[in-house]
């Protein structure tokens, strides 16, 4: 069985967190997402927090240095040790360099990474929907354009790096929750990562 160092990736509003939540208990590793650590901390009040809160509020993204730091600092919990599924990070090809050395030096590397597929107009409703239920202030129409503009520019490349490796699975995201868990848990399956 093939160790389940995972990461899933898709424009925002495509469902990553709700599939990678999904993924990471059926495979029994945790789902390490970047935004619910910096939204953790925000709702904290701590220091890191307030310094997310300012960067997130104007839309822009996390500095590197911090989102690595933190990442590194979560992957090395116990709970870790035997696979992990990141979501919402690596997000440029700079972060990948970051992982790639953290990971070697452990001996480790990436086994698998999912690519969810959403049309561009599908995940601004997605993002709509969510922001009416969830009264997600970062949720509004500029923020959104925005932030999927620096995906189209910076995350979709760090995916030819991972094509070159042969570890990228495109999975459709248009669907039912169910449907969408199963083709993933099909392409995992046919990679030798099984629960």
């Amino acid at each position: 069985m093939t160790a389940a160092r995972l990461l899933i990736v898709g424009p925002q509003g495509s469902g990553k967190g709700t599939q990678g939540i999904r993924i990471a208990e059926a495979l029994g590793i945790p789902a390490v997402s970047t935004g619910d650590v910096f939204r953790a901390n925000v709702a904290e009040g701590t220091e890191l927090g307030q310094q997310v809160q300012a960067i997130i509020a104007g839309g822009d993204l996390v500095p590197d240095e911090l989102t690595s730091a933190i990442v590194r600092d979560r992957l090395e919990q116990a709970d870790a040790a035997g696979g992990f599924l990141l979501d919402g990070y690596p997000r440029n090809l700079a972060q990948v360099g970051d992982l790639d050395a953290f990971l070697q030096g452990r001996g480790e590397e990436l086994t698998g990474v999912i690519e969810l597929v959403v049309p561009r107009d599908e995940s601004i409703a997605r993002l709509s929907k969510r922001a009416a239920e969830q009264g997600r202030a970062d949720d509004n129409e500029e923020s959104i354009a925005k932030r999927l503009s620096i995906y189209e520019n910076e995350t979709a490349p760090i995916l030819d790096v991972f094509r070159e490796r042969g570890i990228v699975d495109q999975i459709d995201g248009v669907g039912s929750l169910d449907e969408i868990t199963e083709r993933i848990t099909a392409a995992l399956a046919a990679r030798g990562i099984t629960a």
